[in-house]
């Protein structure tokens, strides 16, 4: 398996800039553009991750700016989100400054490797073009991203960063081996290879998804298939096929992915919770007055 250079390299940001500034969301109340696991760095002209965007992000990113110059010495700002800054969320966030010397240096890299590893997994079989497409949508959520293929050629074609790629010539080896929780979606050049891997992956309980492109008459075929080969009809009802849904009739590569990436983001970033549940807010931390 091989990974490409990710835009969320944190030790590359680190290392291209003597001084900077890390912005945590220290406590957060009422309606906010983010809680308190939300952080960014900024130096004197470049940033690293985001506190929530907008007029706040600005004020914290030009407070950090004045510290790095010495003109602002405050490490800690409390922030209406209310007219008076053009936001209208109608909470409050606090907000504190810290520069980051060696210390800091190992524990943001220690943390944003945390935050990066307890991603689920999202298997993509298949490098054809929506593949491709897929993995490239999928490449801007958090969530690692493997595309997985028999064919070096399609693999080696892939430059993408976030996205992993994995050449095998026993997919469904990789569906035994993935972690918990993971995503597996299938989309291979091959129907019998797509039912093979498909089978695998519906027999893991774990799976925060399973899903297979195709039409009508290829889900009837597989449902025959997996009562004839497998002879366990029960997981049929856990496959997800075809992706992405039916209310847009539009089979272009780039529609489809659009559309089945916001379906496996919403199972793979809710897998934890009840059937049906919406992911509750992360606990805020009150702000002291």
């Amino acid at each position: 398996m091989t990974g490409m250079a990710s835009r969320e390299d944190i030790r590359h940001f680190l290392s291209g800039d003597a001084a900077c500034i890390v912005v945590e969301v220290s406590g957060a109340a009422g309606s906010t553009p983010r809680d308190t696991d939300a952080w960014m760095l900024v130096a004197k002209d470049r940033t690293f991750a985001t506190i929530g965007g907008g007029q706040l992000e600005y004020m914290a990113i030009d407070h950090a700016r004045q510290l790095l110059k010495g003109v602002a010495t405050d490490d800690r700002l409390t922030i209406p989100l209310g007219p008076e800054i053009g936001q209208c969320c109608g909470g409050r966030v606090a907000l504190a400054f810290k520069a980051v010397d060696p210390e800091t240096r190992a524990a943001l890299i220690e943390r944003s490797d945390t935050e990066i590893a307890r991603r689920p997994h999202v298997y993509v079989f298949g490098a054809g073009h929506v593949g491709d497409a897929l993995a490239m949508a999928l490449a801007l959520v958090p969530v690692r991203t493997v595309l997985v293929d028999t064919r070096e050629q399609e693999l080696s074609a892939v430059d993408v960063p976030g996205i992993e790629t994995c050449l095998t010539a026993m997919p469904e080896v990789v569906v035994r081996d993935a972690p918990p929780g993971s995503a597996f979606v299938i989309l291979t050049h091959d129907h019998a290879l797509d039912f093979l891997i498909a089978a695998e992956a519906l027999a893991r309980q774990d799976a925060c998804y399973v899903g297979m492109i195709g039409s009508k008459t290829k889900r009837a075929t597989f449902k025959n298939w997996l009562l004839r080969e497998v002879r366990r009809p029960e997981l049929f009802d856990r496959l997800v096929c075809p992706i992405g849904g039916t209310a847009v009739k539009d089979k272009r590569p780039a529609v489809i992915a659009a559309l089945a990436a916001a379906e496996i983001t919403t199972a793979a970033l809710n897998h934890d919770l009840p059937q049906g549940d919406m992911a509750p807010p992360k606990q805020k931390r009150s702000i002291k007055a």
